[in-house]
């Protein structure tokens, strides 16, 4: 028995060292890239001057954090969502979640333009909360919860309530401001500007202290009540965690598309569903495809960038055809 743990557990560890490994160069990579002329080298010897200095403190390693943080609790929340909901092809951002986040956003700066940063926050949360609530409502509904009906009605969903945002954002000429907030986007990330995001980790924390219960609950209702699991309660225990990062993650950066939904996938290829076992791999995954967009963006057209969200967008879309592609030929 523990020979076959053993060889159980060596991928899982050769998994977790090169992810983590791959994302410590990428973490290196985002540091010295960009606009603003900075060289590490002279930083690390003490031979920087003021203005490098001023680069790295307050640009650079603030937004390299920022991408760390809202890259993993995103694919964390769609992991959750995913098990919360049983199909794999959900995620907040193709379930109208993130789209009530921006809602809210949108909904506190047109009536409530003196709020702080914080407050918008708490907002976003309650508009994600909703947004969840409704998509559940919608999905309980179904009498046949098709893989591919889902995740259609969550796309539907999100069209609705975008559709909403932007007329109400029309009504007020706010339409440059709501699209700057529902494309994920860095390059405003200062220091001062992103430490809201510490919520979301504290969210991946919990998530993972949950991670067992989360598991059983994935496997229905009727199981993880005959387990003496209040399925009612941890659902609503995981989606608030979803709805938390989601509401979070727009505030401070803004809509990170299919990051979700590609990272919990193609984790469960390699490690499976067990959600202890993989949930550290999917924050990596999630670091480490944000990461990657934004050194992109920020390398193509430099000095100029293209948004995250927009080189996330063009990836992630791709993949997510190919995912429901191979669940029509099943």
């Amino acid at each position: 028995m523990p020979e076959r743990q053993n060889n159980f557990a060596e991928p899982r560890v050769l998994w977790l060292g090169g992810a983590t490994l791959a994302v410590l160069i990428l973490v290196f990579v985002s540091i010295v890239t960009g606009a603003a002329k900075m060289s590490l080298g002279q930083v690390l010897t003490g031979q920087a001057d003021l203005d490098q200095l001023m680069v790295l403190t307050v640009s650079r390693l603030p937004r390299t954090l920022a991408l760390l943080l809202a890259g993993s609790a995103m694919a964390v929340a769609g992991l959750v969502m995913q098990l919360m909901v049983q199909n794999r092809y959900v995620e907040p951002a193709t379930t109208g979640v993130t789209e009530s986040a921006g809602l809210g956003v949108l909904v506190a700066v047109l009536f409530f333009p003196t709020l702080a940063m914080w407050a918008r926050m708490l907002v976003a949360v309650c508009f994600a909360l909703a947004g969840t609530a409704l998509l559940m409502g919608l999905v309980s509904s179904l009498r046949y919860r098709d893989p591919i009906v889902v995740p259609l009605l969550g796309i539907v969903l999100s069209g609705i309530i975008g559709a909403a945002s932007t007329f109400l954002a029309w009504q007020f000429e706010m339409q440059g401001m709501l699209n700057l907030w529902l494309t994920g986007d860095f390059s405003g990330i200062i220091k001062g500007r992103y430490e809201l995001l510490w919520v979301v980790a504290a969210m991946c924390v919990l998530a993972y202290l949950f991670a067992d219960t989360f598991t059983v609950v994935g496997l229905g209702k009727n199981f993880s009540e005959s387990l003496g699991v209040s399925h009612r309660a941890i659902t609503a225990l995981g989606l608030a965690i979803v709805a938390t990062v989601a509401g979070v993650s727009t505030v401070v950066t803004g809509t990170l598309p299919f990051l979700g939904l590609i990272v919990p996938n193609l984790t469960s290829l390699i490690l499976g569903d067990y959600m202890r076992r993989s949930l550290p791999l999917v924050a990596l995954g999630g670091a480490f495809f944000v990461l990657v967009s934004d050194i992109i963006g920020r390398t193509l057209i430099a000095p100029a960038e293209i948004p995250v969200g927009v080189v996330m967008g063009v990836i992630g879309a791709a993949i997510f055809i190919g995912f429901l592609l191979k669940t029509v030929k099943r």
